[in-house]
């Protein structure tokens, strides 16, 4: 059932609280990322076009109920005026006298950005007088957080029970996009998987296994698989815990007849921060050798088969990317990816950050904001900050 959307909503001259994910990556004072930002203003444009008074609330880091001076969001606050070009208004405090009488003052069209929420730890309890605090500075509620949406807090979650509730902009693409990978995708349907861990990824893989034609496996996480498949992997990271778990994924490929690709030929090296590694076939590691990235056979039989599918979901790394010598598999996917004449979808700040790093952006089709949230979208969970936002009403 579809939910409730602003479109649906009149705005104008009320005050709408509106959860945003500004959770960015942060190096001092410096945002290194502003991609969540970004990704907020077409809901934030939407508002003020309407003539709301916008009060917008987040979270950053994990200060875990106590206030960290260098998680305040006053630099998120100017960097988000630098892209409307507008005084966004940065409020030291997250609720009470002080952020009540600031958001009284607040004309159409203007904005207030409320401290960090989770600095009071009534948000990641999702209390009910936290809940029932914030909103009291709204009429109406709305939800554009996408990348918070798996997590059952008082801004995500508790605030729905106190104001009419609305998704945004962002959060509604986020779900028709994701529901489209799921339910109705144009085929063939190929997805990569990447990372470090099976267990990351368990419910993903388990899920995806029924849906897609084309299943490529990368990162620390294909070496539980090629375990597995009673390979060899020298001193690789592995979860021998996971192994049965391996065999049955791919069992459960074979019984499809779908397309399960793992690396033949892989980079190693005898340290992860190793300055180069050594090209060598999967059926060759040494006992003190480790697996950090796919080799170049691999990445050009992954980039020729996802040339052949016309969606194509990336979700994690093919190797350790931070580190330049094992980041060509990871390269190689991307400009596959950037190439394909599909509907591309990624998620995972690693993959993400391949695709910006390379000019690619632009050349996607759809980049998700959520990180955990995607993953647990992909497994076919119901995400709580989705599930509060009430049906909207049928089209008579």
């Amino acid at each position: 059932m579809a939910k409730r959307s602003i479109a649906s909503a009149e705005v104008r001259g009320k005050r709408v609280l509106c959860r945003v994910d500004f959770n960015v990556p942060v190096d001092g004072t410096t945002i290194t990322d502003d991609t969540r930002i970004r990704a907020a203003l077409p809901t934030i444009e939407w508002l003020q076009e309407h003539g709301a008074r916008i009060v917008l609330c987040s979270h950053l880091g994990r200060p875990k109920g106590q206030v960290v001076e260098n998680l305040r969001l006053a630099r998120i606050g100017d960097r988000l005026s630098d892209l409307l070009g507008q005084p966004v208004t940065n409020l030291p405090v997250t609720i009470g006298k002080e952020a009540e009488e600031a958001v009284s003052r607040l004309k159409d069209g203007e904005i207030l950005l409320l401290e960090n929420l989770r600095f009071n730890p009534g948000e990641e309890a999702n209390d009910p007088e936290f809940a029932a605090a914030l909103a009291l500075l709204g009429d109406i509620y709305v939800n554009d957080a996408f990348g918070a949406a798996h997590r059952a807090h008082a801004s995500t979650v508790g605030v729905t029970n106190y104001l009419p509730s609305y998704l945004g902009l962002l959060m509604q693409r986020e779900i028709d996009v994701l529901e489209k990978v799921l339910t109705a995708p144009d085929l063939p349907f190929a997805a990569v998987i990447g990372g470090a861990k099976v267990s990351d990824k368990i419910g993903v893989l388990k899920n995806l296994v029924s849906k897609v034609d084309a299943l490529l496996i990368g990162g620390g996480m294909a070496n539980t698989f090629l375990l597995a498949q009673g390979k060899d992997i020298g001193a690789s990271l592995v979860e021998h815990d996971l192994v049965d778990t391996a065999r049955e994924i791919i069992d459960a490929a074979s019984d499809r007849d779908l397309t399960l690709m793992l690396p033949t030929d892989v980079v190693v090296a005898d340290d992860i921060k190793a300055r180069s590694g050594t090209m060598k076939s999967s059926e060759d590691i040494a006992s003190d050798e480790a697996i950090f990235d796919i080799g170049t056979e691999s990445s050009g039989a992954y980039a020729d088969l996802l040339s052949r599918h016309k969606t194509i979901l990336w979700n994690g790394p093919l190797g350790v990317a931070e580190n330049p010598a094992f980041a060509n598999g990871t390269r190689a996917v991307a400009e596959a990816v950037a190439g394909a004449d599909a509907f591309t979808v990624i998620g995972g700040g690693d993959s993400v950050a391949a695709i910006e790093n390379l000019g690619y952006a632009d050349r996607i089709d759809h980049i998700s904001t959520g990180g955990g949230a995607s993953l647990e979208f992909l497994e076919g969970k119901i995400l709580p900050g989705i599930a509060a936002i009430p049906d909207a009403e049928p089209a008579s």
